[in-house]
């Protein structure tokens, strides 16, 4: 075939060409009489480089956006609008007119928008590479820019002065002013402010750099970190810093319309779909938790009214309505939710007490919407008091004190340092509820006898008997799956030997090892394929069968939700195994000290819910148990990484002489309490003592000994805390945290709590119930004494 004459191609190309010419136009400076209008395709002028781009976006099913975008990436990320409150339709044009003013008017001619640059003598627009759109003069001098105007998003080499602020969108996808903004105020400080939307004005602060008359300007600088200046061009504080420049990553900062400022990063040197987050030796994201920090008395809170915050996996917060409650608007979470039923009448000749029941939510609450106070009560008696009162919506419980709130509820949250249960009323009857257990029996038995009269009155309920009879023994033969022998009094199945080998197809798979038992992962093949751990147990108690299974069932009896669940045993000959759920998340030791640091908000919420189980163990059993041995690899995680305490009963079924160490010891080195080394009679201070070990590392997110510290001060994790605490030098334990820094006030209360506990004295350490107090700021933490040194005779 004969090729086309190279003139004919470069026609055909110049064709091509022409209509991506009149959408993306020439990435030099636009002259004044330049314009774009807002068509079908995007219209923009791009940045020399092609990284930015200024022009129109179609938002949605909606209007037009004039706005600055990241044009190279996939997702073109918007940095900068003009217009978000007021979107214009196709036709619209933003031009540079011929006497240099930039207007955007939408298709009738109105204004909608414009720029007001400092002075006079406009002579053309750019838009350049660091995604600065400008409007300048002959002489390159800048009259307006958009860095000067900031939206939600700052980018490298932008700054922000006193006064400046960044305001949230409102949604996702809609970009009009919504509920938060970041703020540099006249003072120096930065905050993060709700705000009295729909007014512009500033309702509380959230988040504080507290760097009242030091902070003078934002700096987000070209090796990625956000940090505010002095005057004098000082540091005063860091906000985020990434581990990339700008020479390799893309990067932005953004206030998201959930309240929460992020710092993310985008490698320049592949093509992803979305910005991930910023990998950072300091923060990525402010607040760390913002379900917990709002904490006004208006407002409806991160979520909205009558809805509750909880942080996902993700570590963004998720707005949810309580049972009885949905969505006003599906479309926008953040608005709140609105009761799906009548609610209770205050008519005392039509007394609607029985028309109501309560729904438990555990670690639930709606801090600032209280109207009644109660102390030194049972539970039983805030449900009755709560029923009884038609204006109580929700009752609060937790530890013998019962609030009534009303509605609109406000500032909800989810949270396991909340502790306690709300308890939602909702009326019965409604379609999409169902009442509690045996609530109902009264009201049907009226019901029930008259249906069992006419059945007894009639040869069908005769029929009816033997169709059901005939139909369970045929099930009995054909259907019926195995069924493992139950212990007595209690759900604890007893396994044979060959059943749980086959289960681990031979011992296969090993998940971990110790003095006491070996651990290996299971399939129930009978239960649905159901996942277990299995622990194979060493040199046991050679008593009676009889006296094994009364410990495991004492075991059995066990129920919290930060111990680990037994499942069931195997008791048979020689061999003696303990079956439990199998936690996906592995232990503690693998997520704090085995990866990247973990994020502080989950590291004090792990050390809450071991202190939590400790307490259960201690105080709330039929039969008090001392772990012996809390570390890390006795802490595992569950999908949702909840805290689930295991190996809690293996003390009561060793051998009177088994140790871990040459010594008489039952624990790990670095964990166990001093009394041990003394032998004498140990009690459940033992495991007080190894909890405030753990809660060191827990905030320090490091080893209690690490023989390779680059201090020899730092070796012993205990000795370093204690001397930092007492010269008031805290920071120095989270100095790479800069997330754990926003929160001292924490980190202070918690290393003098662990100092408690690990006091050479046991009858100086606290109780764990009172440890739980003290860590939800129930009871005061007081100064605690020096805890003597006796690691080194270790």
């Amino acid at each position: 075939m004969a090729l086309a004459p190279p003139h004919l191609l470069s026609f055909l190309l110049l064709l091509l060409l022409l209509p991506y010419s009149s959408i993306a136009q020439s990435s030099k400076n636009q002259s004044l009489g330049s314009s774009l209008t807002a068509q079908k395709e995007n219209s923009y002028w791009a940045s020399p480089s092609g990284d930015f781009a200024f022009g129109f976006k179609k938002v949605g099913n909606g209007g037009y956006l004039l706005a600055i975008w990241f044009n190279i990436l996939p997702e073109k990320t918007i940095v900068w609008s003009a217009n978000g409150d007021n979107l214009v339709p196709k036709g619209s044009k933003v031009e540079l007119t011929k006497d240099g003013q930039f207007v955007l008017r939408d298709p009738t001619g109105k204004e909608i928008w414009k720029a007001d640059p400092v002075g006079s003598g406009v002579a053309y627009a750019a838009m350049l590479d660091s995604g600065n759109f400008v409007l300048a003069s002959r002489d390159t001098v800048y009259l307006w820019e958009s860095f000067d105007h900031p939206t939600d998003t700052i980018l490298p080499t932008q700054t922000m002065n006193q006064g400046s602020k960044l305001v949230a969108r409102y949604s996702e996808g809609k970009y009009s002013n919504g509920r938060f903004q970041f703020t540099l105020q006249s003072d120096g400080n930065l905050v993060l402010e709700t705000r009295a939307f729909p007014l512009n004005s500033s309702n509380s602060a959230y988040w504080s750099s507290e760097t009242v008359g030091s902070g003078f300007e934002v700096v987000f600088d070209q090796s990625g970190s956000i940090y505010l200046k002095g005057k004098n061009g000082s540091r005063v504080k860091t906000i985020t810093s990434t581990a990339g420049s700008t020479q390799d990553f893309y990067q932005r900062a953004i206030l998201e319309y959930d309240g929460v400022f992020r710092h993310y990063i985008y490698p320049k040197s592949i093509t992803e779909i979305l910005w991930p987050m910023a990998r950072s030796s300091l923060s990525t994201f402010i607040p760390s938790n913002i379900c917990n920090v709002i904490q006004e008395g208006t407002g409806g809170g991160a979520c909205g009214f009558n809805s509750y915050c909880s942080l996902g996996d993700d570590q963004r917060p998720k707005c949810q309505c309580p049972k009885g409650y949905t969505l006003i608007d599906p479309d926008d979470v953040m608005k709140g939710c609105k009761q799906n039923f009548l609610s209770q009448s205050c008519d005392e000749a039509l007394p609607e007490t029985d028309l109501f029941y309560l729904h438990s939510m555990l670690n639930t609450d709606w801090p600032f919407s209280d109207y009644e106070y109660f102390k030194g009560q049972t539970e039983d008696w805030c449900r009755k008091a709560c029923l009884s009162d038609c204006f109580c919506a929700v009752a609060i419980y937790r530890n013998w004190q019962c609030w009534k709130k009303k509605v609109p509820l406000t500032n909800g949250r989810m949270d396991i340092s909340v502790g306690g249960k709300a308890l939602i009323k909702i009326r019965r009857g409604n379609s999409t509820l169902e009442p509690s257990c045996g609530d109902s029996k009264k009201r049907d038995d009226s019901t029930l006898i008259i249906i069992g009269s006419v059945l007894l009155s009639s040869s069908v309920f005769l029929n009816f008997l033997l169709l059901l009879f005939a139909f369970l023994l045929v099930f009995h033969f054909n259907y019926r799956k195995p069924i493992y022998p139950v212990m007595p009094g209690i759900n604890l199945r007893s396994f044979t030997f060959e059943e749980l080998r086959e289960a681990t197809n031979g011992f296969k798979e090993e998940l971990g090892r110790g003095a006491f038992a070996t651990v290996y992962k299971g399939v129930l093949k009978s239960e649905d394929r159901y996942l277990v751990a299995i622990k194979r147990l060493n040199n046991m108690v050679s008593e009676s069968d009889m006296e094994f299974k009364a410990e495991v069932s004492a075991i059995g009896k066990t129920n919290h939700r930060n111990l680990v669940q037994l499942i069931g045993f195997c008791n048979e000959g020689q061999h003696r195994l303990l079956v439990y759920e199998f936690m996906s998340n592995g232990s503690l030791s693998s997520f704090l000290f085995g990866g990247p640091r973990p994020n502080w908000y989950k590291r004090m919420q792990i050390a809450l819910g071991t202190a939590r189980g400790l307490c259960y163990l201690h105080e709330e059993c039929n039969s008090q148990i001392i772990h012996c041995d809390i570390k890390p690899q006795n802490i595992l995680l569950d999908d949702s990484f909840t805290v689930r305490i295991s190996d809690f009963g293996i003390a009561k079924l060793l051998k009177p002489d088994q140790t871990r160490t040459t010594t008489r010891i039952r624990g790990t080195k670095g964990y166990v309490a001093p009394e041990w080394f003394r032998d004498i009679p140990v009690t459940v201070k033992v495991d007080v003592y190894s909890f405030g070990i753990l809660l060191l590392e827990l905030i320090c997110c490091r080893k209690n000994f690490e023989a390779d510290a680059q201090d020899e001060d730092r070796m012993i994790l205990t000795d370093w805390a204690y001397d930092c605490y007492i010269d008031g030098k805290l920071n120095l334990l989270v100095e790479n945290d800069e997330e754990a820094k926003d929160d001292i006030k924490r980190i202070e209360k918690y290393v003098m709590i662990a100092i408690w506990c690990i006091q050479e004295d046991p009858s100086l350490r606290p109780t764990m119930k009172k440890v739980v107090h003290m860590m939800e700021g129930v009871v005061e933490v007081s100064v605690p004494p020096s805890p003597s040194s006796f690691i080194s005779s270790m």
